[in-house]
């Protein structure tokens, strides 16, 4: 795109400076919901413009903010900022180089649900992006945007950052907030839900980097002008995480439904020397793989599209690229590996699941296994399948049975030889 309003920084130079921010009409916004606006009127907004979380579940962000009751207070809104996904490296360039327009959006998403209080939960690697966040929360106050009384109202609001301890399992909101509160980050079980018992037990939103920093956008611009990018059921830009076997790798801003080939070819420069094109992971290491067919190119990527054609979820679209270079057994030996190592190990069928499917994708990759042990894996598999506390076991067989489906010879390349007798 020629004008970036998400990757701003990238059309204003020096955008993480506070003085460059509001120069260019950075927490206009937010005034214009303190003073002008009532909470319920910035939540229909939100609703109106079809705004999706951009985290990976993609659910409607109005209706999560509607969610909190009024009954049961305080409000607290968290700022899920932990981006733990291999393959997923877009809020860190945000929160690096257009921090501020994060910031307001996170703010406003405050205000629209009378939080007083707001967090910032960093993945424990981004201790320097906390220190930056820090001193630039202490810049808003020194300026009047965050405090008492703010704009001269009766609303006030203060930010903290929160550092996790570098583990994947707090991407998952439940664990973060054990996090946030100092407990050891396992998923709670629900119900209740966080709208209701969130943060101390309190009503929580809890949203993305991304999806907040959309937010000053779409109060300041119009749900309107939103919906004008994007598709209907889902409307807006989305930063793209593209990697893998690709010339140009790197975070791409671009409308909700622009297909794979666009991405891949048009933005990424293609494969790397050449090769033709195997699979596709739209989701990170939390995917299903879709085989690169000519048609699966030329899809949408959007919040329905590829879940309806492929059962692949665009999550946090975070697009990994593989060429024909790449044995798909591999990439499933990989993705187990990382799961393996990253379960909490509070419910049973994702602690040990995901051991004996790494014992068994060892074998395979040592060219030990026999078909038996392809099988197996494919087994084991579909007992973790419906049975995890979290997202976790269902992320850790996504790549697993894809792969054993659409490329099962893959696998028997490298099985050993079984002779009879």
């Amino acid at each position: 795109m020629s004008e970036h309003y998400l990757l701003r920084h990238r059309s204003v130079p020096h955008i993480d400076r506070l003085d460059v921010y509001r120069s260019q009409g950075g927490f206009e916004a937010f005034h214009k919901a303190v003073t002008s606006l009532k909470p319920g009127e910035v939540i229909e907004e939100i609703k109106k413009s079809g705004l999706r979380g951009r985290g990976g579940a993609g659910f409607p962000t109005g209706t999560k903010w509607g969610f909190l009751p009024n009954t049961l207070w305080p409000h607290y809104v968290v700022a899920n900022a932990d981006e733990s996904e291999p393959g997923t490296f877009k809020d860190h360039e945000i929160l690096e180089s257009n921090p501020f327009q994060f910031l307001e959006g996170l703010m406003i998403a405050a205000y629209a649900v009378q939080a007083q209080r707001a967090y910032i939960y960093l993945r424990g690697e981004f201790w320097q992006l906390a220190q930056a966040l820090d001193q630039r929360i202490a810049q808003l106050e020194a300026d009047g945007l965050l405090g008492e009384d703010i704009f001269g109202t009766d609303y006030s609001l203060r930010l903290f950052t929160h550092l996790g301890a570098g583990a994947y399992i707090c991407g998952e909101e439940t664990a973060l907030l054990e996090s946030l509160e100092g407990k050891l980050g396992q998923p709670r079980l629900r119900p209740p839900f966080p709208a209701t018992a969130g943060l101390y037990n309190s009503p929580t939103v809890i949203n993305n980097v991304e999806t907040l920093t959309n937010v000053p956008l779409i109060i300041g611009r119009g749900a309107d002008w939103f919906r004008s990018f994007g598709t209907d059921k889902s409307p807006g830009l989305k930063i793209f995480s593209l990697s893998g076997c690709v010339n140009r790798p790197g975070n791409y801003e671009l409308p909700l439904g622009c297909t794979f080939r666009e991405l891949i070819y048009d933005h990424g420069g293609g494969i790397v020397q050449d090769h033709a094109i195997k699979a596709i992971m739209a989701a990170g290491a939390s995917s299903v793989l879709i085989a690169a067919t000519p048609e699966a190119l030329e899809t949408p990527m959007d919040y329905e599209t590829t879940l309806e054609k492929f059962g692949a979820p665009l999550g946090s679209a975070s697009i990994i690229v593989l060429d024909e270079t790449v044995n798909m057994a591999w990439l499933a030996f990989k993705t187990i590996g990382f799961f393996k190592h990253e379960s909490c190990g509070k419910c049973t069928p994702c602690r040990e699941g995901t051991f004996w499917m790494n014992q068994i994708a060892t074998r395979i990759m040592r060219g030990k296994a026999t078909r038996a042990d392809i099988h197996l894996l494919e087994n084991v598999a579909q007992q973790i399948q419906g049975k995890c506390l979290c997202a976790l076991g269902e992320f850790s067989i996504m790549a697993v049975l894809s792969s054993l489906k659409l490329f099962a010879k893959d696998f028997e390349q490298l099985i050993k030889v079984e002779h009879d007798g």
